[in-house]
């Protein structure tokens, strides 16, 4: 009999390891984050931002990561308390030479914080080299900064607000796990960031949309309602590898149709999604990740790529070359 109790209970034991991902038997399967709540604010993600920046010209340098996840440990991950001064202490006690394990060693969820804002934002800020106009010439300038670009093309208007998480209801009631941009159609959109076509066509609630993985495959992003007829960028297709800011396709109102190529959509706009992949199981199954890109996206218009239209295809691409292929 009590063996029977014994093994009643290990069994109960790896079933809840199995699903919720701990316990006190774990697998290396079961070891991935598998939800992520992302809250942090564009105050406090442009503090960081600039913090590490400006660290780059000194012998100590700082990752806005680390300064990010420590501002979620401390206060819970509600940055509706962030206070440039948490983050300034955080910096004078690494500059001032404490490890950051130590730092954060009573900090139960640091680590936790830090893998999360490393999938979401790991890709963002370091070395890039980028072509621009000086003295009536075009020259590469390398940078240390914000690589990757905001999704709508350069002087071209757009709005949004806060939608993560609201109501929809074509095919069955859900939550929108993106976020709209309203814009004209035939508005250029852009690659956030340099990766692979991963997917590209038709979808009858995305309508057109492209899907591209971060090189570093931790991020998946998803641009919906293409426009119709000529949704995508000249040549683009499923596999190939595309750069931060180049033009991927057109915003337009296509889906929430069975039918394809169908503008489906009351408002032309752009729908962005964002994937965090910890473990590629996660990928195209019922325990995805979307993160809330409101904040991302007005950190994003800090660059911006400019783009030419040629008369004869009446196709957009970029104006400058780019390069992000730099060891930091």
């Amino acid at each position: 009999m009590k063996r029977k109790i014994i093994c009643i209970v290990l069994a109960l034991t790896i079933a809840a390891t199995a699903f919720f991902g701990f316990g006190g038997v774990t697998t290396e399967k079961s070891k991935f984050i598998k939800y992520v709540d992302f809250n942090a604010s564009y105050s406090a993600m442009c503090y960081a931002m600039k913090a590490d920046i400006d660290s780059q010209k000194t012998d100590v340098k700082i990752s806005w990561i680390d300064i990010l996840s420590y501002l979620a440990a401390k206060y819970g991950n509600d940055f509706k308390k962030y206070k440039s001064k948490d983050a300034d202490a955080f910096i004078k006690r690494v500059k001032a030479g404490e490890k950051i394990e130590d730092i954060t060693k009573d900090m139960k969820y640091f680590s936790y914080y830090k893998q999360c804002f490393d999938a979401a934002l790991g890709g963002f800020v370091g070395k890039y080299k980028e072509q621009t106009t000086v003295d009536g010439k075009v020259v590469w300038q390398e940078k240390y900064g914000l690589k990757v670009f905001s999704p709508i093309a350069k002087t071209y208007p757009y709005s949004d607000f806060d939608d993560f998480g609201a109501g929809r209801s074509f095919g069955f009631n859900r939550k929108h796990l993106g976020h709209d941009l309203m814009g004209a159609t035939g508005t250029p959109v852009i690659a956030i960031e340099s990766g692979t076509v991963e997917v590209m066509g038709w979808n009858r609630y995305g309508g057109w949309r492209i899907g591209i993985r971060s090189y570093d495959k931790k991020r998946y992003y998803y641009y919906a309602h293409l426009r119709q007829n000529r949704p995508f960028a000249a040549n683009l297709k499923e596999g190939m590898t595309v750069k931060a800011g180049d033009v991927i396709g057109y915003i337009g109102r296509t889906g929430y149709s069975d039918s394809e190529n169908v503008n489906g959509i009351n408002q032309s706009h752009l729908h962005l999604g964002m994937e965090l992949i910890f473990d590629e199981s996660q990928k195209e199954s019922d325990n995805e990740i979307w993160i809330d890109m409101y904040a991302i996206t007005i950190l994003l218009q800090k660059h911006k790529s400019e783009v030419q239209r040629n008369p004869d295809t009446k196709e957009f691409t970029r104006l400058y070359q780019y390069d992000d292929e730099i060891k930091n």
